[in-house]
Order: structure tokens, then C-alpha cells, then sequence
């Protein structure tokens, strides 16, 4: 009897060893299914990672900022005057070059900064620096060609000329006549993205509208190349440089901050301008 309970559990055993080993199959096939669909899933991501950016939400414009050079240091520079009716407060550098210092009319107690003339006509305060206002002029002759003559635009024609209650985000923008801003506008980027913009006939801002920076963008990056006029209206608010090869005019009450670069004059009206 135990001889034959000894054969009986030999044969269970034996017959049990193909399940056993089918056992063992299928758990093996299953950590097998597991790790290739962990190398699959590590794959994708490296690909992922590799892969090229797409669509506008990736779109990288490329942007340099437009070197001002010795323009830089002045919050207005101008070829043939500045104007202001008493008191606008001017927080910068201001100069003219080549007329003469006398056609800056405006009062020492206006500006926080330094006045420049080519001689010694104009404000009492001015500071006579003839070679220096002539680098001036011609680096912001050079950064208006600079900003204009960048190629490739983000956006042509936004709004066909009209950009108000947009939200602008940083690139190179084209307007191949004028711009107006009748409603607020938002120029949304962070503290290193760069805004061009290329008119070619005047910017009017209307009275009582604001330029609004968000997500950390800053006036000192934010280029206006203006091939015409440029005017703010009254208590209206701008940010940004502004490249003027004509007048620069800024309405009762207006305020900038930014730079107000001409090749011809600005003229003020109780206005704020801080130096970005």
C-alpha cells in the first residue's frame, strides 16, 4: 500500500509538471509584455523630448533687440527741437542735435536728468556736448534702419492697421500704412521676449487709451519703427521706444514710458516720460 501511494504521487507530479511549466510561461511571457511596454513607454518620451516644436503655440521668432547705441541715454533725442508746455516731468537724458540748443524750450525744473546741446544756447542747465550728441543721432539713425529693415514678419497687417482690444505677443510685426490704437492694447511676453513693429505711415493713439505690459514684458525691449507722425492723445499711456523719422507729438496730460527718438522734433503738453 504505501509502495502504491508512492507510484500515485509520482504520477500527479508528473502530470502536474506541464501546468507547472505552463504556469511559469505565462507569468514570464507577463513580466515580459510589462517591461517592453515600459521600454515602449520610455521611448516615447525620449521622442517626445527630441522631437521638433510645432504649431504657434511653439513658435520661436528669433527676435534680436534693436542695439541703440549711444541713444540708449537719452529718454528724447531729437534732430530739430524739443518742446514742452510748462511742466511736463521728463525723468532722463534729453538732447538735440544738429540745431541749435535753443530750440529745446523747455525748463530745467522739468527734467530729472541732463540736458545736451551741440552749443551753448538753451536751458540753463544744458550740458554742452557737440561730438556726443552726433554719435547719438546717428546710432538712432542706424537703429530706425536696423528695426525697419528687419525681415520675415510674425503678423502683416494686423487688424488691417486697427489694433485695439489686441493682446500682442512678442515677434515682428508689419503695417504697411498706418496704425491706430482706439481701444486699450496688451503686449503680453516675458522680461527677454522683443517686439518690433514696422509702420509705415503714422501711429495715433486716441485720448484716454492705455498700452498695458503683462507676463513680465518690458518697455525697454518693445520697438515702434514709425515711418510718419507718431501722436499719443490726451491722459492716454504709452510703452515702448519709439523710432520716429518724423515728429514725435504727445497730447495734454499723455505719459510714456519708453524713449521718444526723432528725426525731426517732439513736442510736449504737461506730459510724464520716464526712461524704460
Amino acid at each position: 500500500m504505501p509502495k502504491f501511494k508512492t507510484n500515485i504521487m509520482k504520477l500527479i507530479s508528473l502530470k502536474s509538471l506541464p501546468i507547472m511549466l505552463l504556469l511559469v510561461f505565462l507569468v514570464s511571457c507577463e513580466q515580459d509584455d510589462t517591461f517592453t511596454q515600459e521600454a515602449v513607454n520610455k521611448s516615447e518620451v525620449v521622442l517626445a523630448k527630441a522631437a521638433p516644436c510645432k504649431g504657434s503655440n511653439c513658435k520661436e521668432t528669433g527676435l534680436e533687440t534693436v542695439n541703440l547705441g549711444v541713444a540708449d541715454n537719452f529718454v528724447i533725442l531729437s534732430k530739430t527741437g524739443v518742446t514742452s508746455v510748462y511742466k511736463s516731468s521728463i525723468t532722463g537724458d534729453v538732447g538735440t542735435s544738429p540745431i541749435t540748443g535753443a530750440a529745446m524750450v523747455l525748463d530745467c525744473t522739468e527734467v530729472t536728468g541732463s540736458v545736451f546741446s551741440v552749443d551753448a544756447a538753451g536751458p540753463a542747465c544744458k550740458t554742452t556736448s557737440s561730438s556726443m550728441l552726433t554719435t547719438a543721432v546717428s546710432d538712432m539713425q542706424t537703429a530706425y534702419t536696423d528695426a525697419a529693415g528687419r525681415s520675415t514678419p510674425d503678423y502683416i497687417n494686423l487688424g488691417a492697421g486697427t489694433i485695439g482690444g489686441k493682446t500682442l505677443t512678442k515677434g515682428l510685426y508689419k503695417f504697411t500704412s498706418s496704425v491706430n490704437i482706439p481701444t486699450d492694447i496688451t503686449i503680453h511676453g516675458s522680461e527677454k521676449d522683443i517686439f518690433i513693429f514696422q509702420v509705415a505711415g503714422t501711429l495715433e493713439m486716441s485720448s484716454g487709451v492705455q498700452v498695458i505690459l503683462t507676463g513680465g514684458a518690458l518697455a525697454k525691449n518693445i520697438f515702434w519703427q514709425v515711418a510718419d507722425a507718431v501722436t499719443f492723445g490726451t491722459d492716454s499711456h504709452f510703452e515702448g521706444n519709439v523710432l520716429g523719422q518724423t515728429g514725435i507729438n504727445l497730447r495734454t496730460g499723455a505719459s510714456i514710458n519708453g524713449r521718444m527718438l526723432a528725426q525731426t522734433a517732439v513736442t510736449l503738453q504737461k506730459n510724464i516720460v520716464n526712461k524704460p
